[in-house]
C-alpha cells in the first residue's frame, strides 16, 4: 500500500508520538506528504473564531511536539490548527479537503465504566472518512 498524503490528528496525548512516528515511517518510501492537525472544539455558546488562549497554547505545544518527533526521524510535516464545533467532523472535512489517502490517529488506552472506550471522535471518523483510517493505540499501562 502506498500513501501520497497522510493526515495525522493529534490531541496532545502521549499517543501522538507513536502516530507521528508511524506516519513518517509510512511516508518515507513513497515520499508522501504528512499533514498534522489539532482541532480545538469550540462550545456552541462561543463564536467559532473565539480566541481560547489555554486551548491554543495546548494545541501549539502538541503541534510543536509533532514537528520535533518528525524532525528526529528526518521527516517533514505540515501542521495546522483548526477550530470547529465537532472534532470528528473537522478531521473528516480536512481529509476530504486535502484529498488524503490515510487518516492516522494515536489512541490512548482508556476505559469508561470498566470497558475499553474509543470515545466519540474515533467512531465518527471511522464511519465518515473518505479514505483508510489507521489507529495507533498505545500499550496498556
Amino acid at each position: 500500500m502506498r500513501f501520497e498524503r497522510i493526515l495525522v490528528a493529534v490531541n496532545g496525548h502521549d499517543a501522538d508520538v507513536g502516530a507521528v512516528e508511524l506516519a513518517c515511517d509510512l511516508a518515507k518510501k513513497p515520499k508522501a506528504k504528512i499533514y498534522v492537525v489539532y482541532v480545538i472544539e469550540v462550545k456552541r455558546s462561543l463564536p467559532l473564531d473565539a480566541v481560547i488562549e489555554s486551548e491554543i497554547a495546548k494545541a501549539e505545544k502538541a503541534l510543536t511536539r509533532a514537528e520535533e518527533v518528525a524532525a528526529d526521524v528526518d521527516c517533514e510535516v505540515e501542521t495546522d490548527l483548526i477550530q470547529a464545533r465537532e472534532v470528528g467532523s473537522a478531521i473528516v472535512d480536512e481529509a476530504m479537503e486535502r484529498e488524503v489517502d490515510l487518516i492516522l490517529i494515536g489512541v490512548t488506552y482508556k476505559k469508561s465504566y470498566g470497558v475499553f472506550s474509543l470515545g466519540r471522535v474515533i467512531p465518527y471518523v471511522l464511519e465518515g472518512a473518505p479514505c483508510r483510517v489507521l489507529l495507533c493505540r498505545e500499550p496498556m499501562s
